[in-house]
């Protein structure tokens, strides 16, 4: 074929490299607007995982590459007067004008066609070419050219950032973080040649406006930086090379994603398809990567279409992991000030993790020795009575809320069973919530528990509202106190606009056939075509519902449970208030926020004064609708401070379930990043929610300051003991087991460490 690719960075020429290594008959033209030696970025960085890719695809550029590459293994952390330093990270950088020297080079001698100071401004100008390849980066033409066929999103994300360089050689990957009057301003520094450094300086555009960057020219910008950076600096100078930029050289850093990659015979390759911040630099890595699967996709392919189609299908997945990634990371630089309050030890660990593509056990592989310590300070931070000379994982430290202790960080998440005979738990109760006490969590939840009849989801959901319910409940809880060291917890809720529906497996949310009941919600909204159109509620029935949760409040009291949680999520009667998507009042409990919190508020807080005061209250949230006019993240944080003021303890952060229009960003913990803000922003302890399922995840979420207990719900319902199980992985010899099992524990434990002594490293 013909190919033109617009745009000769290292997506272009390492295409080119690539698919003349498979086939030489190609003719490729690679055209870049500026000259060869141009560029304007300073160095890119690897890790060892895209080192060996690039070997693999082509071993001469990737030997030449590497002998350019400077490697390192350390991160060097700067935060209040405190440098953390931890190892075994594996990178390597070279110079941005080295790289594409080298790329130009090999390109050359495989016969690829580089034109230089060439512009393309439109697939009209390379009209003769079978297939056009616009890897013209970020802003690119081609791509707005045909934008109704590529349907680009693009977020400009808030901060402001500067890419300078600096003749300060540093032996480690850098981050630095300097708190100024008006806020935090961050460096990414990294040695890429034998005298030079990337800096690249990074901060809220509030702090940027307020420090007076906006007014100034480059290069007062880079003598302020100096002298933020003073210290980290030895003297020497920052320099930019943005000549090619009008104005100021700070800029912002846009996300962008494509519904479709290509369109007839032009594709999109790197930047023109996605990006991925610079704070995972990864945006050169899914390039190079782009470049070898488009290469792959039409070696030997039978049709265009079908080779770009395999192209996108392939590569889109891997980008999605990524950009999820850098969206976790961006976040995270973006709101520095949410971890104004955590010591330098866990503030690196926060940073470490923040993409979430680096968890406790890979901090564990690579520096061992950092861990341990780290694991020790938690472990004392936590109150943890185990011996300082046992390996305490932080899902295993204690944690207390008012005079509640519990005696680790897993909870078995609330889950409707269906199962209950008029309200009342049954012998299956007794055995489920009894099995997953006895299997180690520090904490058992009971499902959504009613407070009335008609406040039922379905016929077969519990309730706490006869004298028989007391009764049978004091059962389980007395069983859970006997025969385990957990804690249990009852959940009360009032399913609102979603009650008087079917058992879940005879169809979810669905209206009964028969044997209805009334059902009430804010507004005479259903949840949807299937649900009930609830009855507008009175200021009695308000009322009504208050008293309920009163007295079901004092009935948990004499069932002698250890913590009581409020449902106002997902949909039902206090989440239904909160939700301006179905609640649509015109009175004083619709309308703001403040106003549609104003109902959900007076019963939590009748609950909190009913409660005794020696036990904790837990409430549960949607943080976030995951609908455009719903309830936002902005939103969950304000919702928590409301709740923190009235008294709640702890907040368990879910998120959605408020309308089957949802879209959330599914993905392992992806709702974690709701409960990091409200822990870190509303100062209010927090349990996350949603695909835990590792105890590398529940040590990272804890650890890292994102929730204080983690509820997992499916783990639990494959494995009621997860959590014993989760102890004699991480050797954790010392969690109780009943003495019934220990017998079990001691095989279990033994067969792990043969396991272990099996491992032949190939």
């Amino acid at each position: 074929m013909k190919i033109a690719c617009v745009g000769g960075g290292p997506g272009g020429l390492y295409f080119a490299i690539s698919a003349l290594r498979r086939d030489a008959s190609h003719e490729i033209h690679v055209y870049e607007r500026n000259q060869a030696e141009d560029t304007f970025g300073w160095g890119v960085v690897f890790s060892d995982q895209t080192l060996g890719h690039l070997r693999d695809n082509d071993p001469i550029s990737a030997k030449r590459i590497f002998d350019a590459f400077h490697h390192w293994d350390d991160i060097d952390i700067h935060y209040r007067n405190e440098c953390v330093r931890t190892t075994g990270h594996g990178f390597a950088g070279l110079s941005r004008k080295r790289m594409l020297v080298l790329l130009q080079e090999r390109a050359r001698e495989l016969g690829a066609h580089l034109h230089f100071q060439t512009e393309i401004d439109s697939v009209d100008d390379v009209s003769d070419a079978d297939l056009v390849i616009a890897c013209d980066g970020l802003n690119s033409k081609i791509r707005t050219q045909f934008a109704k066929r590529f349907e680009p999103d693009i977020d400009n994300r808030r901060n402001k950032f500067i890419w300078l360089g600096t003749h300060r050689v540093f032996d480690a990957f850098t981050f630095i973080f300097e708190r100024t009057p008006y806020g935090w301003i961050q460096a990414h520094a990294y040695r890429f040649d034998a005298e030079t450094s990337t800096f690249i300086v990074e901060c809220t555009e509030d702090t940027w406006r307020a420090l007076g960057f906006d007014a100034m020219t480059k290069a007062e910008s880079n003598r302020k930086c100096e002298e933020i950076f003073a210290a980290h600096l030895d003297g020497n100078e920052l320099m930019d090379n943005a000549a090619h930029l009008r104005g100021s050289a700070w800029l912002t850093f846009p996300r962008i994603q494509n519904r479709h990659w290509f369109h007839r015979n032009i594709v999109l390759l790197g930047d023109a398809a996605h990006t991925a911040h610079f704070s995972i630099g990864s945006g050169t890595k899914l390039a190079l990567e782009d470049a070898i699967e488009l290469a792959r996709a039409l070696d030997g392919a039978d049709a265009l279409d079908s080779a770009l189609a395999t192209y996108q299908e392939i590569r889109e997945i891997e980008v999605l992991k990524l950009q999820s990634a850098a969206r976790n990371s961006t976040e995270w630089f973006e709101n520095v000030s949410r971890y104004d309050d955590f010591e330098p030890q866990q503030f690196a660990y926060s940073l470490l993790t923040r993409s979430q593509r680096v968890s406790h056990d890979n901090l564990r592989e690579r520096d061992p020795q950092w861990m341990t310590e780290f694991e020790s300070w938690f472990a004392r931070r936590s109150g943890s009575r185990e011996s300082s000379g046992r390996r305490v994982p932080p899902m295993f430290t204690p944690f207390t809320l008012r005079e509640l202790r519990l005696q680790n960080r897993v909870a078995v998440s609330p889950m409707c069973m269906y199962s209950a005979e008029n309200g009342s738990p049954s012998d299956f109760h007794l055995v489920h919530l009894g099995s997953r006490a006895m299997g180690g969590a520090g904490l058992v939840f009971t499902e959504m528990t009613n407070v009335s009849a008609r406040a039922r989801i379905t016929p077969g959901c519990t309730g706490m509202y006869e004298p028989a319910h007391v009764e049978q409940w004091k059962r389980v809880v007395d069983y859970v106190h006997r025969h385990s060291e957990a804690k249990i917890a009852l959940q009360l809720g009032h399913a609102g606009p979603k009650a008087s529906t079917k058992l879940l497996w005879d169809g979810m949310d669905e209206r009964l056939e028969n044997g209805n009941w009334p059902v009430i919600g804010p507004s005479a909204v259903p949840y949807w075509k299937k649900s009930h159109v609830p009855r507008a509620m009175t200021r009695k029935d308000m009322d009504h519902v208050v008293e309920a949760f009163v007295r079901a409040t004092g009935m948990a009291e004499a069932a002698g449970f250890d913590l009581l949680e409020i449902h106002a999520a997902h949909g039902y009667l206090l989440s239904a208030f909160i939700t301006p998507l179905l609640n649509h009042r015109a009175d004083d409990y619709g309308g703001s926020l403040d106003d549609r919190l104003r109902f959900p508020l007076e019963v939590i807080e009748a609950c909190r004064r009913a409660w005794p005061a020696a036990r904790p209250l837990s409430v549960r949230v949607s943080a976030t609708d995951w609908v455009p006019g719903g309830v936002t993240a902005d939103d969950g944080v304000a919702i928590a401070v409301a709740l923190k003021r009235i008294g709640v303890d702890i907040v368990n952060v879910s998120s959605g379930q408020t309308s089957p229009l949802a879209a959330p960003v599914y993905g392992r913990m992806y709702q974690t990043p709701l409960s990091d803000r409200i822990r870190n922003e509303a100062g209010i302890p927090t349990l996350a929610v949603g695909n835990i399922f590792e105890p590398d995840h529940v040590n990272s979420i804890i650890a890292s300051g994102r929730a204080d207990l983690c509820c997992l719900a499916r783990p639990h319902l494959a494995d009621p003991y997860w959590t014993l199980r989760a102890a004699a992985s991480q050797r954790v010899d010392w969690m109780p087991w009943p003495k019934q099992y220990e017998a079990g524990k001691q095989q279990l434990e033994r067969q792990l460490e043969r396991s272990l002594g099996m491992v032949i490293d190939v």
